[in-house]
């Protein structure tokens, strides 16, 4: 249920940036989210679908864009991408370390609004 809590300050994003722009609708909103963030889809899409009912955004369609969860390394630096679906545990490719510092996979963002 916390995908609601998400979806409302994106929906404020889209919305305020529209009106700034003095848009009449919006017609897409590309979000990128990272592959470690729970959220889902679906939920995303049916809560963003909810807030629209009635304002500029109605009918908008959401492109999302899934960025790799990627770790780096803090034993020998090496950068890799974790599949957290077919992982269990982390390890490090190149020296089987198990120490990593985040690189990309947590984020939520709008990355562009299409408006007429």
């Amino acid at each position: 249920m916390h995908e609601l809590g998400v979806i409302e300050r994106l929906f404020d994003i889209c919305t305020r940036h529209a009106k700034e722009n003095n848009a009449t609708r919006i017609i897409s909103v590309s979000l990128k989210i990272g592959e470690g963030s729970d959220l889902q889809e679906e939920w995303i899409q049916r809560y963003f679908d909810y807030l629209c009912e009635g304002t500029i955004a109605q009918g908008a369609r959401l492109i999302i864009e899934r960025i790799p969860l990627m770790l780096r390394c803090r034993e020998c630096s090496e950068e890799f991408h974790v599949d957290l679906r077919r992982t269990e545990k982390a390890l490090c490719p190149k020296c089987s370390g198990t120490k990593f510092e985040l690189i990309s996979g947590r984020e939520y963002m709008v990355d562009s609004i299409e408006i007429v």
